[in-house]
């Protein structure tokens, strides 16, 4: 039997290193990659069979959604996104996940979506919680402060000005003239010194680049992150990599949106936390904050996560050696 690995090719004008970061989690459990498969075109995969472990965020071209029979899938940290149930769970996506049950899956809301189907699911959290191979003796780690993508779901001049229907859209919906927000909410609980002087992370540059470049990426930030003094996100495919590489994270919690937060269901309680009003910048911490977060700030990783860490390791080495 070969062996599959997740990319992702989508006509879309940026690119989430995020999904490299959780085909990296798969990976780590392969003796090879034999076979790249697109996510978007699984029902179109025609080459030898391959083992194919089935992490992430499913999917946008709905349309294709069987995948091939030539597929051998292990379902661990699938998310089905509520946009893209109602096209995924017709008869013949029911029946196929039904072949292929118990599907472990990231959140609770997909677990339970599932059920409702009568689909045999069960929660497992995210792949990339397994991913402390990347993790470095903490001799290594040095003072850099990374924040990556904090609020990121506010709007941003990249977003919003990448095009002139872009453009006219984002004047046309309000979006334009909301994009100091981000930055006035930051400053609520984020010392202007350090948002001045850490290093600022993103992960979804533009996807001018080729497959094996966005490997590249994603391999770049989780050895900067192993490394990092702290590391302050609201991108959960940077949070959950740090937690299983003893990183001390925060995760900024500012999504208002349902499409958004039904990720989240059962992986937020793993985090030391900021939890921000959206409309008024208004925000609370489950950990001891004293002030704002600054470069003396210290925090303790919660240590939750290893509970599903380690049946996730179990779960897929015993798939790679049937």
């Amino acid at each position: 039997m070969k062996y599959g690995l997740m990319t992702y090719i989508e006509n879309q004008k940026f690119f989430n290193v995020g999904d490299n970061i959780q085909s990296l989690a798969a990976k780590q459990f392969l003796p090879s990659v034999d076979k790249y498969v697109d996510r978007e075109s699984m029902a179109d995969y025609n080459d030898e069979p391959v083992k194919l472990i089935m992490n992430g965020w499913y999917i946008h071209n709905t349309s294709n959604w069987v995948p091939s029979d030539k597929i051998h899938p292990l379902f661990v940290s699938f998310h089905m996104n509520n946009t893209a149930a109602p096209f995924m769970l017709t008869d013949k996506g029911i029946s196929y996940l039904k072949k292929h049950e118990p599907i472990g899956c990231r959140d609770q809301f997909t677990a339970d979506t599932l059920k409702a189907k009568g689909i045999d699911a069960y929660f497992t959290g995210c792949l990339t919680l397994t991913l402390d191979s990347y993790k470095v003796d903490d001799s290594e780690r040095g003072d850099d402060i990374y924040i990556a993508d904090p609020l990121y779901s506010y709007p941003s001049k990249d977003k919003l000005f990448y095009s002139k229907k872009s453009i006219i859209r984002s004047i046309l919906n309000g979006k334009a003239f909301k994009l100091g927000k981000k930055n006035k909410h930051l400053k609520n609980f984020i010392s202007q010194e350090l948002l001045d002087k850490a290093e600022l992370i993103n992960q979804e540059p533009l996807n001018n680049i080729s497959n094996e470049e966005k490997f590249e990426m994603a391999e770049t930030l989780l050895k900067k992150y192993a490394r990092a003094k702290l590391v302050i996100t609201s991108r959960i495919h940077c949070a959950l990599p740090c937690l299983a590489m003893g990183t001390p994270v925060i995760f900024i919690n500012g999504f208002d949106q349902f499409v958004d937060s039904c990720r989240f269901d059962g992986i937020l309680e793993l985090f030391n936390r900021i939890d921000v009003n959206s409309e008024t910048g208004e925000y609370t911490a489950n950990f001891d904050l004293k002030g704002k977060i600054d470069r003396n700030t210290m925090v303790k990783n919660l240590g939750l996560h290893h509970k599903l860490a380690e049946p996730l390791k179990e779960k897929c080495r015993n798939f790679i050696s049937k």
